[in-house]
C-alpha cells in the first residue's frame, strides 16, 4: 500500500511540472551563454577585494612605494588575460593600469593629487602607443592640476598601484571600493568565467538576478508569463531594454530552476525568461553592478532569484 501510494504520488507531482512547463512554452534554452538582442551595454565587474594592508575607507589604499617603474612612461599597451578578472589592460612593463571611481571620463579629469598620487601613480600620456588588442582611438591624455599630462583610456585617467610591484599582479583591484582595474575599453575589468545567469547581494535592493557580464536583470510589469511569456517590449524599447538571450539551465548559479527557459519572439529572436517571466538588461547600467533601470516608469525592475520583481509595488 505504501509503495502504491508513493509511486501515485510520485505520477502525480511529474504531471504537475510537465503542465507547468507546457503552460510556460514548452522551449528549453539550449544556450551555452547570455546574448542580449538589441543595444547592448558590455560591461565589467566590481571588486575581487581590497589588496592586503589596504585601508578600504580612504579610497586610497596603503601606503605604496614609488619607483621608477612606477613612474615611467606608459609604452606599449597591451591586453592581459586574469583568471579573476578577464581581460586586463597593462602597460609596457606588464603593470595592471587601474581607475579611480571619482574621476570623471566626459569630460576626463584626476581626482588624485597629493598622497593619493603617491599610491596611485598617474601613467604620464608621453610615448604611449596601442598594442594588440588595444584601439588607439581610445587613447588620449588630460592636463592634471600641476600640468603634466596623464594618460586616458576611453577618457578615464590611467594609474599603476605602487604595490603593484610585478607583471600581473592586481593588488589594487577594489581598494576603498573606488579602485579597479582597467578594460581595453577603458571599462571595469570583468570577472572570468560568471555563468550565464547568476546572483550577486546589491547593498539596497538584496539578492538579484545578473547576466553573464554581472549586468543586472529587469522584468517589464507590461510582459505576460501565463499561459505563456509574452514581452510587451518591441522595436525601440528594444534599444533600451535588451533582450536577454537563451541561458542553458547547467549555465546558471542561484537561479531557481522552475521556468527557466527561453521562448520565441515575434520577430523570431528567443528570449531567456525566469519563473516564465521574459527578462532584459537595461542599457543605462554602464559598468557591473549598476541598478539604473530600477524602477523607470513604474514598470521596470530587477529580478529576484525567483523571478519576482524586486521592489515593485504589489498588485
Amino acid at each position: 500500500m505504501k509503495t502504491s501510494w508513493r509511486s501515485a504520488s510520485l505520477v502525480a507531482s511529474a504531471a504537475a511540472v510537465l503542465a507547468l512547463t507546457t503552460a510556460c512554452g514548452q522551449e528549453n534554452a539550449t544556450s551555452a551563454g547570455t546574448q542580449n538582442v538589441g543595444a547592448t551595454a558590455a560591461g565589467d565587474y566590481g571588486s575581487v577585494g581590497a589588496a592586503a594592508g589596504a585601508s578600504p575607507g580612504n579610497g586610497y589604499g596603503a601606503d605604496g612605494q614609488d619607483s621608477a617603474t612606477q613612474t615611467s612612461a606608459a609604452g606599449k599597451l597591451s591586453v592581459a588575460q586574469n583568471p579573476e578578472l578577464g581581460k586586463v589592460l597593462t602597460d609596457g612593463a606588464g603593470l595592471t593600469l587601474y581607475r579611480f571611481d571619482a574621476d570623471t571620463a566626459e569630460p576626463p579629469k584626476s581626482n588624485c593629487d597629493g598622497a593619493c598620487a603617491t599610491t596611485w601613480p598617474p601613467v604620464p600620456a608621453d610615448d604611449a602607443t596601442a598594442g594588440a588588442g588595444v584601439d588607439k582611438s581610445l587613447l588620449g591624455e588630460v592636463t592634471r592640476a600641476d600640468g603634466t599630462k596623464q594618460l586616458t583610456i576611453g577618457g578615464w585617467p590611467a594609474y599603476r598601484y605602487a604595490k603593484d610591484t610585478k607583471a600581473g599582479d592586481i593588488a589594487g583591484q577594489g581598494v576603498g571600493g573606488k579602485w579597479y582595474a582597467l578594460a581595453p575599453d577603458g571599462r571595469k575589468a570583468t570577472p572570468a568565467s560568471l555563468p550565464g545567469l547568476s546572483t550577486r547581494n546589491d547593498p539596497e535592493l538584496g539578492e538579484i538576478v545578473v547576466d553573464e557580464n554581472g549586468h543586472t536583470v529587469y522584468r517589464f510589469m507590461k510582459d505576460e508569463a501565463w499561459p505563456k511569456p509574452v514581452s510587451a517590449c518591441t522595436g525601440s524599447c528594444l534599444e533600451k531594454w535588451p533582450a536577454v538571450g537563451p541561458v542553458a539551465a547547467n549555465d546558471t548559479k542561484g537561479v531557481q530552476k522552475k521556468g527557466l527557459m527561453s521562448f520565441t519572439r515575434p520577430d523570431g529572436v528567443k528570449q531567456q525568461t525566469i519563473n516564465c517571466w521574459p527578462v532584459y538588461t537595461f542599457s543605462g547600467d554602464k559598468n557591473p553592478g549598476d541598478t539604473n533601470g530600477q524602477g523607470i516608469g513604474g514598470t521596470w525592475y530587477a529580478v529576484a532569484p525567483d523571478g519576482k520583481p524586486v521592489g515593485a509595488p504589489k498588485q
